[in-house]
């Protein structure tokens, strides 16, 4: 699943899926987005939003 896909889940569902609350999830995008503007690295950019691997992180520390 995609971030698209669960981000207007309800919050108890929501945090079934991933193990965290959606307030928690977005503090946690904020931090890594504010960690993406100050490295530079180069080659070619990732295809997925910030938000997709976190969840699938997630999704598989929670399983």
């Amino acid at each position: 699943m995609t971030y698209e896909q669960v981000q207007d889940f309800r919050p108890e569902a929501f945090k079934r899926l991933c193990g965290v609350r959606p307030e928690t999830f977005a503090e946690m995008v904020a931090v890594l987005e504010a960690k993406a503007r100050q490295k530079r690295k180069p080659g070619r950019p990732s295809k997925l939003s910030i938000p997709n691997p976190l969840l699938m992180t997630l999704q598989y520390w929670r399983e």
